[in-house]
């Protein structure tokens, strides 16, 4: 199992927005669909009303990095810095 977050700095009221545009473009599902797809969710900080944290697990590395590489990620880039300011990815390794 490959398992990794993004914590992503949301635009000033934007982020419920960008998960909106995702689910209404058919990212959403599209991505959840992907081969190798095990869990993709976005969770909403409590305490940061710009925080978006996104959870990825994949069967392994290799699914994840193709999945970067698929048309509808190129879709969602072309949106995403009308939503995000930055984003921190990182590995969490399940024991």
């Amino acid at each position: 199992m490959y398992t990794i977050y993004v914590k992503f700095n949301c635009l000033e009221g934007k982020r419920e927005a960008f998960v909106e545009r995702m689910k209404s473009e058919g990212i959403l599902d599209t991505i959840r669909n992907e081969n190798g797809c095990v869990k993709y969710d976005y969770y909403f900080s409590e305490s940061d009303n710009n925080e978006l944290l996104l959870i990825e697990q994949w069967e392994n590395k290799e699914h994840q990095q193709i999945h970067c590489t698929q048309p509808h990620m190129d879709k969602m880039r072309e949106f995403k810095d009308d939503y995000i300011a930055d984003g921190k990815l990182g590995e969490i390794e399940l024991l």
